[in-house]
Order: structure tokens, then C-alpha cells, then sequence
């Protein structure tokens, strides 16, 4: 006999489903690939590889042969999982990190909590933290975009933004000093690309038109991202007209690092951040408020992936205290 599930009404079925949304979310990322590939060319493409075929092969695994569960690979959930692992490495990164990574981020992250839904934290950034405490030093081994399509032309070795930064004001220099010493911190290459760093921060424009694409689709609601930003904007703001001399201006911490890529593809996760508009805003704030604490006063340069793993651990307490109205309730409008 089969089994019934009881509910109580209304039931509101719609046309969206996992493998819709992730499909969504991977075209939405295209941009970041193929900024990536373009720069960093074939460490490029193999990075993605590698981190999409272990995270889809691991999910595989576990589900047919320790879970004995239904395979759920083709929602793309996994695969969307390893682009974005892959975006957060280091182009020069060898493939193996890729491998570690993307069993961390399935394996523990995922699968012990019970697979997709069930999961506390973002599985990509848990891959990505527990490679940055394991492998600090190929974890922050940078290289600075060229195009792979100039032959002849080697990689350069060189800091992210936000590390030349924090070197320099370690050295005793001012930023407008910094700034001046390294002409490639201009905010056009920012946005459009040639800021070194992770493959996924080598041009904050592509991460915008994903986010514009996600909204269009609506896919995700706008709340979390530009709360985020916002409020890396204030407090930066606030720092920077105290001393502009020790502190960056809100565009260069906007534009510089994860932010933006972790405001639209990670924070935004529908199983790991709040249901509720308030809830979204409060989880928002907090993201923003650990990443400047962190990039200002902390040993690390780049705070976003802690900030959103410390807030994913919040969400149950958003979500059991911050509750949309019942259908049907009653709002005063006093």
C-alpha cells in the first residue's frame, strides 16, 4: 500500500523544480566561466572539470552504494556545486585540490546532513574554507589574468587587490600610496577584469550580468545581495571618510575580492539562507558586517566565505523566529 502524505490546504503547485533552477543558476554563471577561461585558459578548464566530475561522481557514490537512495545527480545541484568550487580556487591550483575540495564540499558538507535541503552550509564554501586551512599556501598563490589568447605571454604571480592592500598598510604606506605603486588597482579593471585573484573574482562585470539573469528568471529575490552590498558600503563609507589614508573607499571593497560573487551565488543558496524578506535582511546585514570586520582587522584579507558560513549557522534561529503571516491571517495595517 502506498503512502499518503497529508498536508493542510492551500496546495500551490508550480512549474519550477530543482533541475530547472540549477540549469538557471548554471547559465547564469556562464559569464564567470567564460571570463575565467578566457584568462586563464586551460588551468581554467580543467579546474572546472575536475571539481563538477568529482562533485557529481561523489554524489553518485554516496547515494547508490552507502545511502542506497535514489540518484539524484541529474538536478545539477552537484554540478552546480563544482563550478563554483572551481571559481573559488586559484587558477594555478593543481587538479587534485580541485578533487579534495569537491569531496569535502559533497561528502561531509552535503551528503551527511541527508543530501540536497538538508544541508546547514553552503557545501562550495565549506570545500573552499577546508582547503584554505588545510593548503594556505596554494590556496593564496594568485596569479594575474593575461589573456590566453596572447601566445608567448607567461602568468604573472601576484597578490589579490585586498592583499596588496593589507601588505602595504603593513609596510607603514597609505593607501593613495599603494594605489600609486600599483597601477593595475584601477576601479575599471575591477569591474571589467585584470584584478588578480580567484577564477570567479576575475571580472566583477560577469558576476553582474549572472545576477541580472538570476533576477529576470527570478530565481532569487534581490534582498540578500544588495542588503550585503549595502552594508559593505556603509561601514567601508564610514571607515574611509574617519581616515582615508588606513581605510579603502566602499567601490574598491565592492568591486575587490568575493563579494560579489558570494553575494549572488552563495549567499543566496535556497537551503542554506532565511525565507522570510526580514529574515533575508537581517542574514544580509550580518554578511556584510563580518566581511569589513575581517578584510579591516583581521589576519585575513578576504572575510566573505567566513562571514556567510557563520551566518548559514544563524538561519535556523531566523527561520524558527522570524515567520511569514499564515494564509489567511489577518494583518493590521495600524
Amino acid at each position: 500500500m502506498s503512502k499518503l502524505i497529508v498536508s493542510p490546504a492551500p496546495h500551490i503547485h508550480g512549474a519550477e523544480s530543482t533541475g530547472k533552477i540549477m540549469r538557471d543558476v548554471l547559465i547564469a554563471l556562464a559569464p564567470s566561466v567564460l571570463a575565467a577561461v578566457y584568462f586563464y585558459g586551460l588551468r581554467a578548464i580543467m579546474l572546472l572539470a575536475v571539481a563538477v566530475i568529482t562533485c557529481v561522481g561523489v554524489e553518485f557514490l554516496i547515494q547508490k552504494y552507502m545511502l542506497r537512495t535514489r540518484v539524484t545527480v541529474t538536478d545539477l545541484s552537484a554540478a552546480v556545486t563544482g563550478v563554483l568550487l572551481a571559481l573559488n580556487l586559484p587558477p594555478t591550483a593543481p587538479w587534485w585540490i580541485a578533487v579534495i575540495g569537491s569531496a569535502v564540499a559533497i561528502g561531509v558538507a552535503k551528503m551527511t546532513f541527508g543530501g540536497l535541503g538538508h544541508n546547514i552550509f553552503n557545501p562550495a564554501l565549506v570545500g573552499r574554507v577546508f582547503l584554505l586551512i588545510s593548503f594556505p599556501v596554494i590556496m593564496t598563490d594568485w596569479t594575474v589574468p593575461a589573456s590566453c589568447f596572447r601566445p608567448g605571454i607567461d602568468a604573472v604571480t601576484g597578490a589579490t587587490p585586498l592583499a596588496l592592500i593589507n601588505e602595504g598598510l603593513a609596510q607603514g604606506l597609505t593607501v593613495d600610496q599603494i594605489m600609486a605603486a600599483n597601477p593595475s588597482l584601477t576601479y575599471g579593471q575591477m569591474l571589467f577584469a585584470r584584478a588578480g585573484g580567484s577564477a570567479g573574482e576575475v571580472s566583477a562585470l560577469a558576476v553582474i550580468l549572472g545576477f541580472v539573469y538570476l533576477l529576470v528568471r527570478r530565481v532569487i529575490r534581490p534582498h540578500i545581495p544588495v542588503t550585503i552590498v549595502l552594508t559593505v558600503a556603509v561601514m567601508t563609507g564610514i571607515f574611509w571618510l574617519i581616515d582615508p589614508q588606513q581605510y579603502t573607499d566602499p567601490l574598491f571593497n565592492i568591486l575587490t575580492g568575493g563579494l560579489l560573487l558570494g553575494s549572488v551565488f552563495m549567499a543566496t543558496d535556497y537551503v542554506t539562507s532565511p525565507m522570510t524578506t526580514k529574515g533575508m535582511i537581517i542574514y544580509g546585514i550580518g554578511i556584510g558586517v563580518i566581511t569589513v570586520l575581517i578584510r579591516f582587522f583581521g589576519s585575513y584579507p578576504e572575510g566573505v566565505s567566513f562571514a556567510i558560513l557563520i551566518m548559514n549557522s544563524i538561519v535556523p534561529l531566523l527561520n524558527k523566529y522570524i515567520k511569514p503571516a499564515r494564509f489567511g491571517k489577518e494583518v493590521s495595517h495600524a
